[in-house]
């Protein structure tokens, strides 16, 4: 599929902490949480800024399938990472290989294992060789920064920041998160869903639901062992939270005099209409989310299997459109578990998973 157009006019640059919540921390009296999430804005910002410039390459990063290799891509992955030694430049000193042994560095460790997870994923259960389906290389930098409170795919590739040790701790240590980002890129690859609004909103949920099941896969958990947290381990032990976000009760992932309250809403209900976050496409990813739980939660078993693959199938299929609503995701996906799997049980689901969020599919 060609993606090329869009890609081009609307570079992304996706974090996994949104900005609405490094903004609450700049406002902090605290020097210690204030400065940290200052200076993050500001790499941020400077890294958007980046984005919109490289054009060319972003066109390279999105070629169409027809530019592929002939050669059948391996089905292994082939990661490389870096080390910024806490500057911006990227991607920084080489550090480890694909096939070198592990170092010293957990954080390289890390990275290069969470790259590892996500690409066994996709392949294992979908049959799909990377993120452009051709055996892209996974290339990931470490130590991004001074207390750098994010980790971002940028269109080539992973950054992680180290976190500021006080609200944020390393950011290589929850696996969700390594494939979330890197779920940004097989979505640039496929349906390259435009970055505001209810279309950002899925872009932003379909990470989450990929890099949650990244950790399920892992951990070789059924939906019912399943946290459903995404970020679980990656706040600091004094904030009051337990997670970035939480599929399964979107609202509840923290409560915190510091970060505020968790402001995702579960059903359209509570839809959150705002022009910050790119009109809250880390706010209202909330509501595909809890439909995706859903879902996974009344098939049970391994939600990869049947509630992942039919959201893959959707992702892929080439008829998500780069300016989807939720009721057109949610309308495809009805579709898509009909034509994979009949007229059963996942289909039924399906339908069911979508009307108690609130999003109609007929």
């Amino acid at each position: 599929m060609d993606v090329t157009d869009t890609s081009i006019t609307h570079p992304v640059f996706c974090t996994i902490v949104p900005p609405h919540v490094l903004d609450k921390l700049a406002g902090s009296d605290n020097p210690a949480l204030s400065g940290p999430a200052r200076r993050t804005l500001d790499a941020d910002a400077a890294q958007r800024t980046r984005r919109l410039t490289a054009v060319a390459d972003l066109r390279a990063a999105t070629a169409s399938p027809a530019d592929a290799p002939e050669e059948p891509p391996a089905d292994h992955p082939e990661r490389t990472i870096h080390d910024c030694g806490h500057r911006t430049k990227l991607p920084g000193k080489k550090v480890r290989a694909e096939g070198e042994e592990p170092g010293s560095d957990a954080t390289v460790n890390r990275a290069y294992n969470g790259l590892g997870a996500t690409f066994e994923l996709f392949l294992k259960a979908y049959g799909r060789h990377s993120l452009d389906g051709a055996g892209l290389p996974l290339v990931a930098s470490v130590h991004y920064d001074e207390d750098y409170n994010n980790a971002f795919w940028d269109g080539k590739q992973m950054v992680f920041g180290d976190g500021d040790g006080e609200v944020f701790l390393d950011f290589t240590l929850p696996v969700d998160v390594i494939g979330h980002e890197l779920t940004h890129g097989i979505t640039q690859y496929t349906a390259n869903l435009n970055y505001f609004g209810q279309p950002g909103a899925l872009n932003e949920s379909i990470s989450d639901v990929f890099g949650s099941l990244v950790k399920q896969y892992t951990l070789d958990q059924t939906a019912a062992d399943a946290d459903w947290l995404i970020g679980a381990g990656l706040l600091g032990p004094n904030v009051k939270g337990v997670a970035l976000r939480s599929m399964k009760a979107p609202g509840t992932a923290y409560d915190d005099k510091v970060l505020g309250k968790d402001p995702q809403p579960a059903s359209m209900d509570d839809f959150v209409h705002t022009s910050s976050d790119e009109g809250g496409v880390h706010i209202n990813s909330g509501i595909p989310n809890h439909a995706f739980y859903l879902l996974a939660d009344q098939l049970g078993g391994k939600a990869w299997e049947r509630a992942g693959q039919v959201w893959f199938d959707v992702l892929t299929g080439g008829k998500l459109t780069v300016d989807a609503s939720f009721e057109d995701f949610a309308k495809l996906t009805v579709a898509a578990a009909q034509t994979r799997f009949g007229d059963g049980a996942e289909h039924e689901a399906v339908v069911k998973a979508w009307s108690e969020v609130g999003v109609p599919t007929a």
